[in-house]
């Protein structure tokens, strides 16, 4: 290493043993704990106020199934691709080196920051430590920051996200002032250096950094860089308002508007926008975007079909990890500024679907595309518009690394998501899993709020409402728009007019000791897909046909490996269902929680069907043909078939041919 090396490598190693969180001086009680950051920063005006307010990362932290999550990722690849994968080594533009000095870094750092901070990790907490403090200790005289042979706005703004979350995880004083220098900087040089390629489409994830800063410093300068990005920046609100692609895009020269990445990052950008602009009709192109997307490239899973263009519905296409990951913290602002409650349905079943199905049960490996029918994960050329024969294999950096360094973010952010505050200063339940909360609410007082639960596996919520003192405020439950005859109870008595598609608000004096029990009855249901077919869900969860899973290790790329996984048992089956009497159709089974919850083995959750083989549905390009178009009909026996959620079925059919009655 150079002697200069050393000397920056020094640098850091004492600024890490030398910084410490600042006090929190302003705590009720001793019952919250000292976290540094505990302030809750509204909107300031002229910017409207949203409908709900992220909290600080590490107001919430995970428990039961989802901790083991979190502690699966941190001892799989997230907790170790820097020891081995040359990107993120000693040599990376973001530690000082000649190396990768674009994306991958600032990627590995946008997940590692909340799931270190959120597992109170400290081997990873000392993996974080060296990147920012490069980053905080080596801004330019001109407030630039970053490697010096990077000219690219792009990963500045992913570096951004995660110094605003370590501020929040560590009331680290030097993050704020160097973001006011950048973007003092920026605001003066992007007249003559303006935004390019991958930043002019994900202009919005700046503006997010913008925002967050204007709210903690009131500089009007912000909203005047605010109003350049916007100017910059494609305008994802036409792109929607005249749609051009209505069919998968055989041909990627294109450009990057039909990136299936760029979209999902681009879900949020009206609404982000919309809180500068004000202009009712940015608020408003959210849905028009949706209803788009929704139309013509769906996938049961919950994303859009992107492989990595718009696709079409066809459940063969693919989808990339990236657009799975940003979809998500997409949907987490959307909800935060919109408040809608059918935004939080779409985040759920992407987080507990579309997630976990792209990665190994030990987060050792993970797709970049995943199908919905995966029957075959192999080295082979697939319908795909521009992804090569790379792509479906399980391992360290299919097809392209940048899922490799971003799909870190998505266990991490949802459990930094899951409750939000009002305006009125009471919280939200957003999404549901076992977690814990602490937090203030009105007059200041703390309050923890515990989450035990099963779900999405089991029906039932249990929150332990605990403020330091009584105190009087409003707590909003979401009521999932499939939750019918859901139910409510407060220390064993019912509460009445709960609705679904809702938020039920109920704002009472709390006090310690105080329960909460929530039943989201969970019945099966049918969903019509691809040429009508069907697909099962139950809750949140999407459910797949069980297939026997061969994990062939195709290259060791130690202490990782890539994998092609071949089916064991037959795929190619028709349902029997009867809609009307779906009890009948469906038997639910439960089983105990297993080690890795999303694998075959692991499942808490099967359900069994009917079925009959389709001899005449076969491969076609290494990947299920499309369904035949239902009803179908079919000679061979009937079969009990075995169901199981759609993230813990590495190989899978998920829409299905209906049997005619």
């Amino acid at each position: 290493m150079p002697n200069n090396r050393m000397v920056d490598v020094a640098i850091w190693i004492l600024c890490c043993l030398l910084v410490s969180p600042i006090p929190n001086t302003s705590a009720a009680d001793s019952d919250l704990p000292k976290l540094p950051n505990a302030t809750i920063f509204k909107n300031r005006a002229p910017l409207p106020a949203n409908q709900y307010y992220l909290l600080p990362l590490t107001s919430i932290r995970p428990r039961g199934w989802l901790r083991r999550q979190l502690e699966i990722q941190a001892q799989g690849l997230s907790g170790h691709l820097d020891e081995f994968w040359p990107d993120l080594g000693p040599n990376s533009g973001w530690l000082g080196g000649t190396g990768e000095s674009w994306e991958r870094g600032p990627y590995f750092l946008d997940g590692l920051v909340p799931l270190a901070y959120l597992l109170d990790d400290s081997k990873l907490i000392a993996k974080v430590k060296p990147w920012l403090e490069w980053t905080l200790t080596h801004q330019k005289p001109d407030g630039s920051i970053g490697p010096a042979k990077n000219t690219d706005w792009w990963p500045n703004m992913i570096m951004l996200k995660a110094l605003t979350q370590y501020q929040e995880a560590t009331g680290d004083p030097r993050v704020i002032p160097l973001m006011e220098r950048y973007f003092s900087y920026q605001l003066h040089l992007l007249s003559e250096r303006p935004l390019k390629e991958w930043a002019i489409y994900r202009w919005a994830d700046e503006l997010l950094s913008v925002l967050w800063l204007y709210n903690r410093n009131g500089d009007a300068r912000l909203l005047e860089l605010a109003r350049l990005l916007h100017q910059q920046g494609y305008d994802w609100k036409g792109h929607f308002a005249n749609f051009e692609f209505p069919d998968k895009v055989q041909k990627p020269q294109i450009g990057l508007k039909s990136h299936v990445v760029n979209n999902a990052m681009a879900l949020k950008t009206s609404a982000v926008w919309w809180l500068v602009s004000r202009d009712s009709s940015d608020r408003a192109s959210v849905s028009r975007q949706f209803e788009e997307l929704d139309k013509y490239h769906l996938l049961p899973n919950g994303v859009h079909g992107g492989d990595e263009h718009y696709a079409g519905r066809n459940p063969s296409q693919g989808t990339e990890l990236c657009a799975v990951v940003e979809g998500m913290f997409s949907l987490e602002h959307l909800i935060a500024i919109l408040g809608e409650p059918a935004l939080g349905d779409r985040l759920e079943k992407i987080s507990y679907n579309a997630l976990p199905a792209a990665l190994s049960g030990d987060m050792w490996s993970h797709q970049y595309d995943q199908q919905p029918n995966q029957v075959l994960c192999s080295l082979a050329k697939r319908d795909w518009t521009s992804n090569g024969p790379e792509s479906n294999l399980f391992g360290l950096e299919p097809n392209f690394g940048c899922c490799t360094s971003n799909f870190h973010q998505g266990w991490p952010k949802l459990v930094a998501s899951l409750w939000m505050a009002t305006p009125d200063e009471g919280l939200a339940a957003i999404a549901y899993a076992p977690s814990e909360l602490n937090t203030r609410v009105r007059r200041g007082v703390s309050v923890r709020i515990a989450e035990e639960t099963d779900y999405p596996f089991r029906e039932k919520i249990h929150l332990s409402v605990d403020p330091a003192t009584p105190a009087v405020f409003p707590l909003q439950l979401r009521i999932p728009a499939w939750a019918a005859d859901a139910s409510i109870l407060i220390n064993g008595k019912t509460v009445g007019d709960v609705k679904v598609g809702t938020f039920h608000r109920i704002e009472r004096e709390w006090k310690k000791g105080d329960r909460v029990e929530v039943t989201f009855p969970m019945n099966p249901r049918v969903s019509r897909w691809y040429n009508d077919s069907v697909a099962i869900e139950r809750g949140p969860l999407l459910f797949s046909l069980k297939i026997g899973e061969d994990w062939r290790k195709l290259r060791d790329k130690a202490p990782a490996a890539d994998w092609e996984v071949h089916p064991t048992t037959a795929w190619n089956y028709a349902l029997r269902i009867d809609s009307a009497h779906l009890d009948q159709s469906i038997r639910i089974v439960e089983r105990p929680f297993g080690k890795f919850l999303f694998t075959p083995e692991g499942t808490p959750l099967e359900l069994r069907v009917k079925g009959r083989r389709l001899p005449e549905w076969k491969l076609i390009q290494e990947s299920a043909g499309p369904p035949p178009s239902s009803p179908v009909s079919s000679h061979e026996p009937e079969e009990s078939l075995t169901l199981i959620p759609y993230g813990s079925a590495k190989l899978r059919i998920t829409a299905f041919p209906e049997l005619a009655n």
